[in-house]
């Protein structure tokens, strides 16, 4: 039986009309899930990238439907120095990151660096409270989280050095691959700072252009650098300034869920991550060994003048900033 004119009419008009619905559904589906296009300052291989990748992966699992963080890429797409600027840019939402790299803009990121304690104590001292509040003025960032504070430098040589009569190490004239953040600390030692991009730190050591950096072990080891560097200065020193930081336009535009959720996996992967870089830090300082690498080992005083001028430089540099928050932040972020 054919349909009158005026029911196939009806009949097509109910079929757009669920066609639209169906369309209107799916969009409706599609806005009620915040999505974040994020960056990470390092490739895919850093140890750092991969934790913030599982970061990610928990954001997601936990929030399905509600919050989901896209890893775009990483410097082959923005830069890592200027990722943190493309976030006020509007290119991406959230980045991952260290915070030193807006250093000239805002020296507060030298408490991060300045650090002896656990991201959870700054958490409850109103420390990290006081971090927001700057990288939003200064900025113009949301910082979530700071990561891996428990990935300690230490300083990797390729020739064993010269001891002084007071069992401190002699590095005299030495060339060493530095950034501003170290430059201070480097120049106390003797040292001669030197700058080179990190891509360019393989070619370098493989030539011999310089004679050491201060790096976590855990990058030493993911970028290869470990075959050229045959000693290790103990103790460690200073801590990692990596964080997250997010566009405040993208950040109050989120539901309040997917922020709940987002501040409770950041709040745990922060006080979790201290620990599994610990034992990071010692499996890859293990491997180190086990493949040959010797251990340098400062004790008593000298541990001490060592670690002291390393915390000096940086307290020291805040202060000469003239931030009006530096005597704040040492007491929120430093123990002595």
């Amino acid at each position: 039986m054919i349909a009158s004119p005026q029911a196939q009419k009806m009949r097509r008009a109910a079929l757009m009309l669920a066609t639209v619905m169906a369309g209107a559904l799916t969009a409706t589906t599609a806005m009620a899930e915040d999505v974040l296009r994020s960056l990470t300052a390092f490739p895919n291989s850093d140890n750092t990238t991969q934790f913030y990748s599982r970061f990610a992966d928990a954001v997601n699992t936990r929030g399905a439907g509600v919050i989901r963080i896209d890893v775009i890429g990483g410097p082959e797409i923005v830069p890592g120095l200027q990722q943190i600027e493309a976030i006020g840019r509007g290119v991406i939402d959230m980045t991952f990151g260290p915070l030193s790299y807006a250093l000239g803009t805002m020296p507060e990121v030298d408490a991060w660096v300045g650090s002896d304690l656990e991201p959870t104590v700054s958490r409850e001292n109103g420390g990290f409270d006081l971090i927001q509040k700057v990288a939003a003025e200064k900025l113009g960032v949301h910082v979530l989280a700071r990561f891996a504070p428990a990935a300690p430098l230490h300083l990797y040589l390729l020739e064993e050095p010269a001891r002084k009569a007071n069992g401190e190490i002699d590095l005299t004239g030495k060339r060493l691959r530095a950034s501003p953040l170290y430059n201070a600390f480097y120049e106390s030692l003797g040292a001669v700072p030197v700058s080179i991009p990190v891509p360019d730190v393989y070619t370098g050591l493989e030539r011999g252009t310089f004679d050491g950096l201060g790096y976590p072990p855990s990058a030493i080891e993911g970028w290869n650098w470990d075959r050229f560097l045959k000693y290790r200065v103990d103790p460690g020193f200073l801590q990692s300034d990596l964080g997250i930081y997010i566009s405040p336009a993208k950040w109050e535009a989120l539901s309040e869920e997917s922020r709940r959720i987002l501040n409770e996996v950041a709040i745990e992967f922060e006080a979790s991550g201290y620990a599994d870089w610990q034992k990071l830090t010692a499996d890859v300082n293990a491997r180190f060994e086990a493949q040959g690498m010797q251990v340098v080992q400062l004790d008593g005083d000298a541990a001490k003048a060592f670690v002291d001028a390393a915390h000096d430089a940086v307290w020291n540099r805040l202060k000469a900033s003239g931030s009006p928050h530096a005597d704040t932040l040492r007491k929120l972020y430093f123990s002595r």
